[in-house]
């Protein structure tokens, strides 16, 4: 079988799905917007959901992922359950995320 770093390519699923988190994909912009943090999700995001794990985040720090109006309750419910879950604010055009 061929390696498939030698052509370039990989395979490896990266941190979030070796994580466990390979229901999410990082934030990412789409014609100037940001898209939806939810896997497979192309909609545009208008939600912000900070978050952080208190087993490897200090109490301060907080990581966000962006949800679109028909995944915001699904993120809040799924970090909810975890413990992860801090606050969920709107996502302005033009400013950054909420992140520290």
């Amino acid at each position: 079988m061929p390696d498939p770093s030698a052509s370039g390519s990989s395979t490896d699923p990266g941190p979030a799905t070796t994580a466990g988190l390979g229901l999410f994909g990082a934030p990412r912009q789409h014609d100037g917007e940001r898209v939806c943090s939810r896997k497979g999700c192309r909609a545009d995001a208008q939600w912000q959901l900070l978050w952080n794990n208190p087993r490897i985040h200090t109490p301060e720090r907080r990581k966000a992922w962006a949800a679109c109006t028909d995944h915001r309750v699904w993120f809040e419910e799924y970090l909810g359950e975890r413990g992860l879950w801090k606050q969920t604010l709107p996502l302005v055009a033009g400013q950054p995320m909420e992140t520290r």
